[in-house]
């Protein structure tokens, strides 16, 4: 039996995406087969389509973020039954055999019971965003209530779970956004906005005990000028320079993302406490995906495109 995928076999740009009929994968040791229900776009499956890495064998099928139900259940797989419905990773470059298609084989520690209080729209949307933010938070930050921080691109998809995170933990929030995506991390709870195209955050912020950089570029160098002495800088993107750490002082992390059941488990909890709310911008069908892709190059969403797939 054919299951459809989106596929690519060549980079380039979105038109390169085709919908292609391909073997149900087979279960295997330590896997789960998941019936996709939907899945989400990130930066990572922008960035694999335009060929920034070099381990991509063709055809891929893209995709990260995943939810769905459970079917089959490869040997020595603890914890999961036949019908559990889950969230977690299904990138191709992990393991997994990509998010974007009506079935994926997933190693079973990249997957967790999803929230209950979530559909699988919802639940998509918050995979990859959500693991980042927690881990960021969790494992790097440390901040107490009352400390500063400053997350840049608030209306994007980490910076839309960051923000709710780090109003939790009782701490100030600047954040960067711009037109409709002021209105949006206001009501997210920002407590500070700086309006990237018409201000300069390095000249209106300062003494910050935390950044956390989803922008990546110039905009990470001029994030050390806002930090104070042993303030903390994570960043998505960048690799840590230390010559910058060493001037201004600082610690840097250059944080690479774990979606494993432990950060799924401690995402699932702020989910079920309502301390973190997915928020979807546009729901696209699997059929629909390169104006999916198009829509997010963009650049004006605000939370999420979920792909829906069964």
């Amino acid at each position: 039996m054919g299951v459809k995928a989106a596929q690519i076999n060549k980079f380039g740009d979105p038109d390169v995406i085709e919908i292609f009929d391909i073997p149900k994968p087979k279960v295997s040791n330590g896997k789960v087969l998941i019936k996709v229900y939907a899945s989400s776009i990130n930066p990572v499956d922008i960035k694999i389509i335009e060929g920034a890495f070099s381990n991509v064998k063709f055809p891929f099928t893209l995709g990260s973020d995943v939810a769905g139900v459970i079917t089959e259940i490869g040997e020595e797989v603890e914890n999961f039954i036949v019908g559990n419905k889950v969230y977690g990773s299904a990138i191709a470059l992990a393991g997994a055999t990509g998010a974007f298609a009506e079935f994926a084989l997933v190693p079973a520690g990249m997957v967790a019971r999803m929230p209950r209080n979530l559909d699988f729209n919802q639940a998509a949307s918050v995979v990859l965003t959500g693991t980042s933010s927690v881990q960021a938070f969790l494992e790097h930050f440390k901040l107490k209530a009352d400390q500063k921080i400053l997350i840049h691109g608030g209306a994007g998809g980490i910076g839309t779970i960051a923000i709710q995170i780090a109003k939790h933990m009782g701490l100030y929030v600047a954040t960067t956004a711009t037109g409709e995506g002021i209105d949006y991390v206001k009501k997210l709870g920002a407590d500070e906005i700086i309006d990237y195209r018409n201000q300069d955050f390095e000249k209106v912020l300062s003494d910050c005990d935390a950044v956390f950089d989803t922008v990546g570029g110039q905009t990470y160098e001029k994030c050390f000028k806002v930090l104070r002495e042993n303030g903390i800088i994570v960043s998505m993107l960048m690799p840590v320079d230390q010559k910058l750490t060493e001037q201004y002082k600082v610690t840097a992390v250059s944080q690479f993302t774990k979606v494993n059941r432990e950060h799924l488990d401690m995402l699932t909890k702020f989910i079920e406490d309502k301390v973190v709310k997915p928020h979807i911008d546009k729901v696209y069908l699997l059929e629909n995906m390169k104006e999916a892709f198009k829509e997010k190059l963009m650049g004006d969403v605000k939370g999420k495109i979920v792909i829906e797939i069964f």
